[in-house]
């Protein structure tokens, strides 16, 4: 008698070995087996959305799909043998055959999870190089947040999915039961919660979106991620910050994508012993240089603001347009060279900070016995 028809496990040894050989073949080749159905999914969304490229739909969906099909034929093939009558016996009261049953029943469970989750990256990437050309940055924090709030859902659904299939659990009565825990669950992640509805609270209220540079309890940085739970802020120093959502609802956020405008002032003391016309020179030079820059300029003004026997005091003040933050910078510089400069071509003397400080011997009358400049 031929090897192969020996019986092996109530299987001949052929069926086995062809079961074998047929799931080793597709478990090695199932990315080139997949990648013919990826083909066939892809033909639709290439009529409607053109700019989605063949090779980013197929990174997203050729490894869960492939090992989707891999698994499915495996069962399919091996549910086609004789279950071996030495394998009937019970493991923890339950007959084994169920239990394999509800193995397989686990594992395609979490390749259909898979498979969704890899869908809804898919459709958020589509979505996201449609919103790429738009200004609005709403889009972008949009996409990322029902993604992730779709992906959410969809983990929860997977568990009840895995509890049905593989666990026979009665999923209405385990609902059920789950809503009398919800309460003292709720307690317990009462923090979970509030940052989850603070999410919402955000993505509706829309005060900053991802990319914003935002100050929040003295910490300036980037917005890099809005999630459900908590927001990453990205330091000038370049560490990343989690930042619970409760607390970016509860506080107070200053948003300077939001400024229509920046303040630059310089205050600069006079020597009284400068005369009126060097002042009058500094005043109208300084003014025709912001003139000459009117296109960085929402306003400016230059004005004496005090005048004493110590010192004359002139402000510049002038709010730029909404630069960022290096720009703002550049020209601040700018401003100080010139102002610098037009003090020095003008032969204007800085107030004298010195006081001089006379200490009076009671002893001997009013004649001062010392005295300190500081």
């Amino acid at each position: 008698m031929n090897f192969l028809d020996y019986t092996f496990l109530d299987n001949s040894v052929r069926s086995l070995v062809g079961v074998f050989v047929i799931i080793l073949l597709v478990s090695l080749f199932r990315k080139w087996l997949s990648r013919p159905f990826a083909s066939l999914l892809y033909i639709p969304i290439k009529n409607k959305w053109k700019s989605v490229e063949k090779k980013e739909f197929h990174g997203l969906i050729l490894k869960p799909l492939g090992w989707f099909l891999a698994v499915v034929i495996s069962i399919i093939l091996i549910d086609n043998l004789v279950f071996p009558k030495e394998w009937i016996f019970n493991l923890y009261g339950i007959p084994f055959n169920i239990v394999l049953h509800r193995i397989g029943n686990c594992i395609v469970s979490i390749l259909i999870i898979w498979v969704i989750q890899s869908i809804i990256d898919f459709i958020a990437l589509v979505l996201e190089i449609n919103v790429k050309e738009t200004p609005d940055k709403r889009d972008d924090q949009i996409i990322v947040f029902f993604r992730d709030f779709f992906k959410a859902i969809v983990y929860f659904l997977g568990i009840l999915l895995i509890l049905k299939t593989g666990f026979n659990l009665n999923v209405g009565a385990f609902l059920t039961g789950l809503s009398i825990v919800g309460a003292a669950l709720a307690l317990a992640a009462k923090e979970s919660i509030e940052n989850l509805i603070a999410s919402f609270v955000i993505f509706f209220d829309k005060p900053f979106f991802t990319g914003d540079t935002v100050k929040v309890n003295a910490v300036i940085g980037m917005i890099e991620h809005i999630g459900l739970r908590s927001t990453r802020i990205r330091t000038m120093e370049q560490t990343l910050i989690t930042v619970p959502n409760k607390q970016m609802v509860d506080s107070i956020v200053d948003n300077w994508n939001k400024r229509t405008g920046r303040k630059c002032e310089f205050k600069i003391d006079f020597d009284i012993s400068n005369t009126t016309v060097q002042i009058e020179n500094f005043i109208s030079k300084t003014k025709l240089f912001l003139d000459e820059n009117k296109t960085n300029l929402k306003s400016n003004s230059v004005f004496i603001t005090d005048f004493n026997k110590n010192a004359i005091t002139v402000t510049v003040e002038c709010i730029t347009i909404p630069f960022s933050i290096d720009a703002y910078h550049v020209f601040k510089q700018e401003c100080s060279i010139f102002l610098k400069e037009t003090i020095e071509s003008n032969q204007l003397k800085m107030a004298n900070q010195n006081q001089e400080i006379k200490i009076f011997n009671a002893d001997v009358g009013n004649a001062p016995v010392d005295s300190q400049i500081i």
